[in-house]
């Protein structure tokens, strides 16, 4: 997902969107004595957008990649 960006048409936002998305990810837990939780080598599986909406006007109909 590196490089991509977003234009809202509605009102020319460049900058600032809410990105939902759903991610599967394997990951290495690692707990210490304590019981504090490092969470290490994690490995994206599989990653998928859900919606994009605009920050400033709160779309999501006139979203597009730019």
């Amino acid at each position: 997902m590196d490089g991509l960006r977003y234009r809202c048409t509605a009102c020319g936002n460049l900058t600032r969107f809410d990105v939902t998305t759903s991610r599967r990810s394997r990951a290495f837990h690692h707990y210490t004595l304590g019981g504090d939780l490092t969470v290490e080598d994690e490995e994206v599986l599989s990653e998928a957008v859900e919606e994009v909406s605009c920050r400033w006007c709160g779309t999501s109909k006139n979203v597009e990649q730019a």
